[in-house]
């Protein structure tokens, strides 16, 4: 059976968690969620990471013992994890003895072998990044990670050779160049490899809340040796009961932030060479979920975090979910805001999803007596049928990819091809004409179909929706998560007669309340958390039949983004067509725009564009585009493209 082992960074509880930290675990739970669902063995870890300095100042802070501070911490972070429906299969705490003992056996096995080494340190420390800094490193005297104030420090340690594994590690990476992903994130780690390493710190003699060094118990064992060894030690490396690190080992996939890239595919990787163990197949940095119309990282000191706690009680599980992994793209940042919260939620949920599903089991009752038509093929189309094949096999490759955003999108595209659908086949007109009766019931076959095969693609993502879609065609909804993938993602699964049970709207049309919306920079007590959160006061719309009233939302399907020009040229033998390169983000593309009578290769080189960023592909002249830059065209036949004014503006960033 295949197996799959996938982890989040484990959380350092010096203070409650907010909607960007929710991210990675929404994330990683998903992908948990799919693997699960294609049947593969599949174990999910997350937790803590519990010493330091950070934390043993912020419990004297408020005259707490270390234990005591990170206890109440932990336990609301476990709640924020149920709240979220975390499906984790363990929470590691670097307290528990399990992972003490294990990290004083790889400390001891190390030190053994040579690897480790005591020696005297003198430089500067940043407490928050728990990061040791020579002083050519520092940015303005600061910190060059977080910018914050560093501390001068001298102390007698102990020091891994990570210096000697740095060829080792450079030639894993150019033999497997999925190992770091995405790829961006792969080069800027090899060039701070061939920039030179320098020997770890792996031990404090000055902090006293962390694991004893088990040859010197007047030192403890300094964070990176510690934490990023939960990984093996919550399998039980290194003890008798280690069956789950024999099955799982190694990691298919290490989820983190991309802040702490540096930490987990160059120390992590090179202590796991000097203890002789496998390295984790691939590490994935994702980027940030950023706040406001700033795009800024979310930080309590700049009053700009956003308790999920309230977020989920005041829009629902479902729509937070769907945003965090709709909003942050493949390896890029995302940006939250209340306004395209609200955008995002009635674009796809209400209109999209939840209109496709109301208009669908109401012709179903009203043409069909309520029970889903036999089908005749001779007498219908495949229209949604192809486009399903093709959006299975997209959304399974995006996912393998962990392309979680690439995977909402693609099964979203067949919920609005779908609601086109309806509009072009008109059912209303074809229920007029008896002649059509074949017709109309393959239509209405068709929609019914399409709305359950969406529901499976669903339970990766969203807690409640799926079921919610099951019961409504009449079906088990317990068996929407259980049915053999491949039988569940097959067209034409859905029996004829089965009986529709038309229920509410999914997601109710959300009329946004400026003084209502979720507070910022707060951290109250966490409520209990909800089987099915309250639904937020909306204006219920009814589908109507007939093409559907269009609003400002349907333009806001289109996903306009800020590209860099990054190279251009003439398409042979088109005289009107030219082929760009561009930097979308971390991301390439290449488009061909008809603009060679107005604009010359040279002169585009070096512009920021705006790009039609969700156009599916299409070869003109031989030539893949995927997308369209903005122009104007004026009556005397000049043409302007739509640019930024200023060039320094970063290369990614959605237009809104």
């Amino acid at each position: 059976m295949t197996k799959f082992y996938i982890t989040t960074p484990i959380y350092y509880p010096s203070d409650r968690l907010h909607i960007g930290h929710s991210y990675t675990t929404v994330a990683a739970d998903a992908l948990a969620r799919y693997h699960r669902r294609r049947g593969h063995e599949t174990w999910f870890l997350t937790g803590t990471d519990e010493h330091g300095q950070k934390i043993e100042r912020a419990a004297a802070n408020v005259g707490k013992t270390p234990q005591q501070f990170v206890d109440e911490i932990v336990a609301w972070i476990k709640d924020l994890w149920k709240a979220l429906h975390i499906s984790y299969d363990d929470f590691i705490r670097t307290t528990e003895p399990r992972h003490e003992q294990a990290v004083q056996k790889i400390f001891k096995q190390l030190f053994e072998k040579g690897d480790i080494y005591k020696s005297s340190y003198e430089g500067w420390y940043c407490t928050p990044c728990e990061t040791f800094w020579l002083e050519g490193k520092l940015k303005e005297g600061n910190c060059p990670d977080c910018g914050r104030p560093v501390e001068k420090t001298r102390e007698e340690s102990y020091f891994f050779r990570l210096s000697n594994y740095a060829d080792r590690l450079l030639q894993h990476i150019d033999e497997n160049p999925d190992f770091i992903q995405p790829a961006s994130r792969r080069n800027e780690m090899v060039a701070f490899i061939k920039q030179g390493l320098e020997d770890l710190c792996v031990s404090r003699s000055t902090v006293k809340w962390g694991i004893p060094v088990p040859v010197d118990e007047s030192q403890v064992i300094y964070v990176w040796l510690d934490a990023l060894s939960n990984y093996i030690t919550a399998l039980g490396w290194g003890t008798e009961q280690d069956e789950k690190y024999k099955k799982f080992w190694p990691a298919d996939v290490h989820l983190v932030g991309k802040e702490i890239m540096r930490f987990h595919t160059i120390i992590w990787p090179c202590i796991l060479m000097a203890a002789g163990e496998p390295l984790p197949h691939k590490v994935f940095g994702h980027g940030w979920l950023l706040f406001g119309s700033g795009a800024e990282k979310m930080s309590k000191s700049k009053g700009n975090v956003v308790d999920p706690f309230i977020l989920i009680e005041k829009y629902g599980l479902d729509a937070v979910r769907y945003y965090l992994l709709r909003e942050v793209p493949f390896g890029s940042d995302g940006t939250y805001t209340e306004d395209a919260f609200v955008l995002r939620t009635n674009v796809d949920l209400a209109n999209d999803l939840g209109n496709l599903l109301s208009r669908t089991t109401q012709m179903v009752n009203k043409f069909a007596g309520g029970k889903v038509p036999q089908v005749l093929p001779e007498a219908g189309d495949d229209i949604l049928a192809s486009l399903a094949d093709e959006v299975v096999k997209e959304y399974e490759a995006a996912l393998d990819r962990l392309e979680l955003s690439t995977a909402v999108v693609a099964l979203m595209k067949l919920v609005q091809r779908a609601n086109k659908y309806i509009d072009e086949q008109a059912p209303w007109a074809l229920a007029k004409d008896p002649a059509q009766a074949d017709r109309l019931a393959n239509v209405l076959y068709n929609l019914a179909e399409t709305m359950r095969l969406v529901g499976v693609l669903l339970t990766p993502f969203l807690i409640h929706t799926p079921e919610k879609i099951w019961e409504q065609l009449g079906l088990d909804p317990a068996a929407v998560r259980t049915e053999p993938w491949e039988q569940a993602t097959a067209w034409g699964a859905l029996p004829a007669g089965t009986e529709i049970r038309r229920g509410n709207p999914l997601f109710p049309r959300i009329e946004l309340d400026k003084e209502a919306a979720p507070k910022v920079e707060t951290t109250p007590a966490a409520p209990a958390a909800p089987a099915a959160p309250a639904a937020p006061e909306v204006k219920v719309t009814e589908p109507v039949e007939g093409v559907a009233q269009i609003e400002y939302e349907d333009f806001a399907r289109v996903e306009l983004k800020v590209a860099k020009v990054v190279a251009c040229e003439k398409v042979p033998k088109a005289d009107k067509l030219l082929k760009l390169q561009l930097e979308v983000g971390d991301e390439k593309r290449q488009i061909v725009s008809g603009i060679a009578q107005h604009y010359t290769p040279e002169e585009m080189v070096g512009k920021l564009i705006i790009l039609v960023a969700n156009l599916k592909p299409k070869a003109l002249r031989g030539v893949e585009s995927h997308g369209m830059l903005l122009a104007a065209t004026a009556a005397d036949g000049r043409l302007s493209l739509v640019t930024l004014d200023k060039l320094d503006f970063p290369s990614g960033p959605r237009v809104k």
